[in-house]
Order: structure tokens, then C-alpha cells, then sequence
């Protein structure tokens, strides 16, 4: 009978479900074993099925003689994931199992057409319409269909390795047949390209022999419009007449340089001789033997002059004698300058009359050249048609000769080799008895024992009435009732707030204090930092047992409850976690007790984009533990894109044992925006505990969903004892 009354609020006894099955546990270990019994029979009565595997490696062959390039040009749509798709595809073609049908005559084993014995079973679904006949297909496609049904053919992932599997309940059959579909596969390949091959050979053949044919005669008429036209080439690429005008255009050249350097020197001897000025200077007339007879000779007369006119005077015979010597050689040199004069004058003209002539000859040429030119336009059309038939020969020359070389049967070997053969298996695949009696004994169990619970709990003796919570478990709920009504109760003596996941585990509560006796006067003696229940080890103990991979710390006082979250960080590190802190405070204190170099790039500077992910992670200078800064970059421009800080959380929970973030004074809002997932540790970092902010704060978190909220106190103390303060 049922111990609940129909107006009351029940709940579901744990302890009487446990108690009914246990009462029945002979009831369910004999169906237990029964279970067993029959899957043991079952897998017994099947049909042991065996399954082999060949493996095959998709990659480009080439005969030893190949070279480098011919491999490398190949192996390129081997390597494409489409071209090992479609060799799936092949395998598995109805080509190539009738070829290995017939090879291995397996149209005449029961195994492959088992509809021709039949079966009353088949009989009857068939009378019943209920399964189509199977006698009506034709027997090959009936040995088509059973050889599909055990084959399966498919890409090794992430390689070029294709496995073929079959299975049969012959362990023989089962590994010949994959290896002979192997054979047939490569023996397919091959014969793919010799055929290639020799019907490449058989089509260039004939077109060999047109393409000499027409060079041939491309190249005739190529030489019979050079003579037609005189087109003639002096060194292959230039024609007679070309070269011609090169000639006289060089030659003409140097006719009116010669002309010009003539016509300068003859006006720089008339400009010297309408001065008056001396001549001693122009090459002209210095190369000159007479000129240079009669300067010695001058030079002479104005010596013995220069002599007499010491001891003579002027009118002395002997002076007026050799001044009319001097006179008459100055006309002389006049004279000889005149002819110089004159030679040059005459050199200026047959340059002159040399420059016009070859002037005459280059407009003839030009004028044979144009015509020359439009005669050319033909002769090239002419080349390049020749060119062309003998570059399409070269060609299908070369391709001739490759296709030949690769006539034989052994120079063209198939783009696959087996890299496993199928070996015959000694173990049947199918079925595994140990597995199917333990799944089955273990399944009814379970059902046996879901049977029970559920007909405790239909019959009502599982149910329970719900009692009134005892007077003293209400200490913690009362006191935030009082904080909600605007009063807080004091707490006994000597305990502490708790979170609300210390309100889950009664070992955690406070012990109420008798009515009865008085509070002690004497202080209570402040325990140590180790033995208190919300310090830094006791959170770090908790975080390490529940394997939570994120915690969340709200530091309402500032940087020292930043300082015990670096601490919490530091003792799970030393724990041999793998632990990891994300500054996300204001302040950026965490990043001071823990960054060798305060300005390294951190969280900031990867939501802005200009950091990447790896660079913003860095070591914790005085413990194992790993550290993202707050970054240098703009702190509200990093904040608009706070909607990745969830794919980060997911990335870093992944690879770390444990994830802290530091969020400084933050509300639920701010840490709403982290993550989505309100099943984190939310830790609260109050150095000394007030009563008043501590209830305020759960009750914040709770309202939004996070129930897992834990108190970590003695932040100072923390931050005193940790490495970065004993190192300073």
C-alpha cells in the first residue's frame, strides 16, 4: 500500500528502489543468466563469418628507363582526391566482379546463390507477396548481388590507400577474393595503358608520314620564292640587299665625318691666316717637312739678328741683308700654309662629291629594299607554314617514339601496387560470443532492474511525504532571508560565509550554537591559512577534485583579491596542473605579479586583431603556470569584440587543465559575457570577509543561473606567501 496521502507532496525514496531490487537480486540474476544463456546459444547457432582485407596504394608507376619529368608530369591526377574516388568506383564495378567470378568460378558455391536452395521462410514471404521472388533474376546477377552485399571497398582516410574487404564463411574465400580482385584491378591498369599506347602508335603512323610529305614541300616553296624574288640570305637571317644598305649606310657615314673634321681644319688655316696669328699650333701645317724647313730656318735668321743687332746698327748691310732673308722666308711659309690651305679644300670636295654619290646609291637601295620587303611579306607567310609542319612532325616524332618504348607489356605497370595482401583469419568476425553474452547479461540486468524500480514506483512504495526542514539545517537560509529583508544576522562564532555550493554538502555547514549556552568570552584563535575551509589551498584543492575546466574570480576589493587569484593559479601549477589565468581586471595587477614584461601582448591586443593567438601566451615568472595579459591595446575597442571570448575560453579549456579568469570588480552581467555555459565555478576573492557584500554577490549569481559560486579568503595573506613576494 501506498504510505502517501493524495493531498500530500511526495518524493521519490531512493533508498526503497535500492532495498526492492536488492530484495529481488536472485530474481534478477537468474534472468540475468538466462539472458546470457540464450545470446551464448544464439551466437553459437550463427553461422561463424570470416573477413579478410587487401590494401592497395594508389600512386604513379613509371619503368625503370623513365625519367624524373615523365614520373612528375603523371602524378599529378593521381594525387587528386576525386581520381582515388573514382578508383573506389572501379573496384567496385560490374566488370571487374564478373571477371573475378569467373576467375575464381564462384557461380558454382551455395554461398553466392542461396536463393536456388531456398528456404521455407523465403517460401512463405514470397507466397505472402511480402518479399519479391528472388528466382526471378537471372543467376548472375543473383551471384552479382550476394558478392556486393559481402564486399566493401573504400579510402583509407587522409591517404592514397584504398582497402578491399570481403567476407564469407570460408576464411579461404575470404582471402582470395580480395587478392584477386587486387590482381584484376592492377591487370586492368596495365592493359588500360598498352592500349593507350598502341592506339596512340597506330594513328601516328600515317600522320608521320603526310606531315614529311608536307614539309617537304613547304620548304621547297619556301626556296623557290627566295630565287624567284632574290631574296637571297648572306648569313642566314639577312638578305643580300639589307646588307648592301648596311654597307653604304656605314660607308656614308664615314664620308661626312670626314667631310666635316676637313672642312674644320681648312677654317681653322684661314682663320689663322686672315689674323695674322701663327700657325705653330694647327696640326695641318706643323706635319708639313716645308713648313717645318723653313720655321728652322727662320728661327735661324732671327738668332743671328738678334746676335748682330748687339754690336751693329740698324742700317748695317749685314742687318738689312739678313732681314730681307727673314722676309722673303716668312712669304715662303705664307705660301706653303696656302697650299696646305688649298690640299685641305680639295680633300673637303672629293669627300663631298664621295658623300653624294653614296647618297645616290642608298636611295637605290632603299627603293630595291622596299620592294624587297613587300616580296618578304610572302616568303614569311611561306616560313612560318614550313615551321610549323616541322614542329608538329618533331612532335608526333617524339610521341611515336615514347609510345613505342612503351609497347611492352612490363614497360607500362599500373598506377597501384598492394602494399597488404588478405591472409586467411583464424578468428571469425562475426560473431564475437564473449561481447554479445556480456552485452546481453548486462542489458538484462539493466532492464531487469528498471522493471522493478518502475513497478516500486507505480505501486507507490517508493514515494515519500516531503517533511518539514529541520529547524537547525535552516542557519544559512535564514540569514540570507535576513539580507533580503534588510538585516543581516550575525553568524556564530567562528564560522564563516559559505557559497552555494558549500549549501549542496552538509559536511560544509556551520554548527548552529545551542540556545541554550552562552558564546565564549575568549577569542577565538585564528586558524591557519591551510586549515581554513574558503583559503587559497582549500579552493585549490576543490577545483583540482571536481576537474572544472573554468573558473571565474570576482575580486570586489580589488587588486588583493587579484593577488590571491595569482596564488590560486601558482598552487594548482605546483600541483602539476596545467593551469592558465586571463587578466581581465582594470588594473592589470596579475599581469604585474606574473608577466616578465609588463607590456607583452595579451588579451586586449588578440580581440583587436593585432596580436595572434600564440603570441598573447606566456610563462609565469615564478611558477609552471601559463599567463594571457591584459595587452596594451585599447580597452573599449577590445571590447566590442568580447562576443570571442567564449571561442577563446573553448580553445584554452581544451588544452589546459584548468582555465582561470580574473575579472577584477565585475557584476554577473560582465561575466555573462565570457561564456554561455552557466555550469563554471564562479570564485569570489574577498581577503576579509563581509557578510554583507559576500550574500549579495551569491545572490546576484544565483538569480542569473550560476549555482556554483565558492569563497576564497585571506587574499593578502595569499599574496604575501606567494613565489613572486618571497623572490622580492
Amino acid at each position: 500500500m501506498s504510505r502517501v496521502a493524495s493531498d500530500q507532496d511526495v518524493d521519490i525514496d531512493l533508498g526503497q528502489l535500492v532495498r526492492a531490487v536488492w530484495a529481488r537480486r536472485l530474481r534478477i540474476l537468474t534472468i540475468t543468466a538466462l539472458g546470457a544463456a540464450v545470446a551464448f546459444a544464439g551466437a553459437k547457432i550463427v553461422s561463424p563469418q570470416y573477413r579478410s582485407e587487401t590494401r592497395v596504394l594508389i600512386e604513379p608507376r613509371a619503368p625503370a628507363f623513365a625519367n624524373t619529368q615523365t614520373s612528375d608530369a603523371n602524378a599529378g591526377p593521381l594525387l587528386d582526391e576525386l581520381n582515388i574516388a573514382s578508383q573506389v568506383q572501379l573496384l567496385q564495378s560490374a566488370d571487374l566482379i564478373k571477371q573475378v567470378i569467373n576467375n575464381l568460378k564462384l557461380y558454382n558455391l551455395p554461398e553466392f546463390d542461396a536463393a536456388a536452395n531456398g528456404s521455407a521462410l523465403t517460401d512463405i514471404l514470397v507466397a505472402l507477396h511480402l518479399k519479391k521472388n528472388p528466382l526471378e533474376n537471372p543467376p548472375e546477377e543473383r551471384v552479382i548481388d550476394a558478392f556486393t552485399q559481402r564486399l566493401q571497398v573504400y579510402q583509407v582516410p587522409g591517404s592514397r590507400v584504398i582497402g578491399i574487404t570481403f567476407t564469407s564463411k570460408d576464411p579461404k574465400l575470404a582471402a582470395s577474393i580480395p587478392n584477386a580482385m587486387a590482381q584484376v584491378y592492377l591487370a586492368i591498369q596495365s592493359g588500360a595503358k598498352l592500349a593507350s599506347n598502341s592506339e596512340a602508335t597506330r594513328w601516328l603512323e600515317p600522320e608521320i608520314d603526310s606531315l614529311r610529305q608536307k614539309v617537304s614541300e613547304a620548304e621547297k616553296k619556301v626556296a623557290d620564292y627566295r630565287t624567284t624574288h632574290g631574296l637571297l640570305q648572306t648569313n642566314g637571317t639577312t638578305t643580300f640587299t639589307a646588307q648592301q644598305l648596311n654597307d653604304i649606310s656605314v660607308e656614308l657615314t664615314r664620308v661626312r665625318t670626314d667631310k666635316a673634321n676637313a672642312e674644320a681644319r681648312a677654317q681653322a688655316v684661314r682663320n689663322a691666316l686672315s689674323s695674322g696669328e701663327a700657325s705653330d699650333t694647327l696640326a695641318d701645317i706643323m706635319s708639313s717637312q716645308s713648313i717645318q724647313r723653313l720655321k728652322a730656318t727662320e728661327s735661324g735668321l732671327q738668332s743671328q739678328i738678334s746676335d748682330l743687332q748687339t754690336s751693329l746698327l740698324n742700317n748695317h748691310p749685314r742687318l738689312k741683308s739678313l732681314r730681307a732673308q727673314l722676309a722673303d722666308i716668312r712669304t715662303q711659309i705664307r705660301q706653303e700654309t696656302q697650299k696646305i690651305l688649298a690640299s685641305i679644300e680639295n680633300e673637303t670636295k672629293v669627300a663631298e662629291l664621295r658623300a653624294k654619290e653614296l647618297e645616290q646609291q642608298s636611295d637605290r637601295l632603299q627603293a630595291n629594299s622596299a620592294r624587297a620587303g613587300e616580296d618578304a611579306v610572302g616568303l614569311n607567310a611561306l616560313e612560318r607554314e614550313a615551321n610549323a609542319q616541322r614542329q608538329l612532325l618533331e612532335t608526333y616524332l617524339v610521341r611515336y617514339r615514347e609510345a613505342a618504348s612503351r609497347a611492352d607489356r612490363n614497360s607500362s605497370p599500373a598506377d597501384a601496387r598492394i602494399v597488404s595482401k588478405a591472409i586467411e583469419q583464424v578468428d571469425p568476425y562475426f560473431p564475437k560470443v564473449v561481447p554479445i553474452v556480456i552485452v546481453a547479461a548486462v542489458a538484462t540486468l539493466i532492464m531487469s532492474a528498471i522493471v522493478i524500480m518502475l513497478s516500486e514506483l507505480f505501486s507507490g512504495r517508493a514515494l515519500r511525504p516531503v517533511e518539514p526542514l529541520d529547524v537547525e539545517s535552516r542557519t544559512i537560509e535564514d540569514s540570507v532571508e535576513d539580507e533580503e529583508q534588510g538585516g543581516a544576522a550575525p553568524l556564530p562564532a567562528g564560522t564563516a560565509p559559505v557559497s552555494a555550493a558549500t549549501l549542496a554538502k552538509p559536511s560544509m555547514l556551520t554548527a548552529a550554537v545551542d540556545d541554550d549556552e552562552e558564546p565564549q568570552a575568549e577569542p577565538v584563535e585564528e586558524a591557519p591559512a591551510d586549515e581554513n575551509e574558503f583559503s587559497v589551498s582549500s579552493v585549490a584543492s576543490y577545483l583540482a577534485d571536481c576537474r572544472a575546466p573554468l573558473a571565474v574570480s570576482i575580486s570586489p576589493t580589488g587588486d588583493n583579491g587579484s593577488a590571491a587569484t595569482v596564488a590560486l593559479a601558482r598552487l594548482l601549477a605546483d600541483d602539476g596542473r596545467r593551469v592558465i589565468l586571463i587578466d581581465m581586471t582594470g588594473s592589470g595587477y596579475p599581469t604585474e605579479l606574473m608577466a616578465e614584461n609588463p607590456e607583452a601582448p595579451g588579451v586586449t591586443d588578440l580581440l583587436c586583431g593585432e596580436a595572434a593567438f600564440g603570441e598573447t601566451i606566456h610563462g609565469d615568472r615564478f611558477s609552471d603556470a601559463h599567463l594571457i595579459p591584459q595587452g596594451v591595446s585599447d580597452v573599449r575597442r577590445a571590447m566590442r569584440g568580447a562576443d570571442r571570448l567564449s571561442l577563446l575560453l573553448d580553445a584554452l579549456s581544451s588544452a589546459y587543465d584548468i582555465v582561470i579568469v580574473e575579472c577584477g570588480a565585475a557584476d554577473v552581467a560582465g561575466v555573462s559575457r565570457l561564456t554561455r555555459s552557466k555550469e563554471i565555478e564562479i570564485i569570489l576573492s574577498l581577503p576579509e570577509i563581509e557578510e554583507a557584500a559576500f550574500v549579495g554577490l551569491m545572490q546576484d549569481f544565483q538569480g542569473a543561473g550560476y549555482e556554483r559560486v565558492v569563497l576564497m579568503s585571506g587574499g593578502e595573506e595569499a599574496a604575501m606567501r606567494s613565489p613572486a613576494r618571497h623572490a622580492a
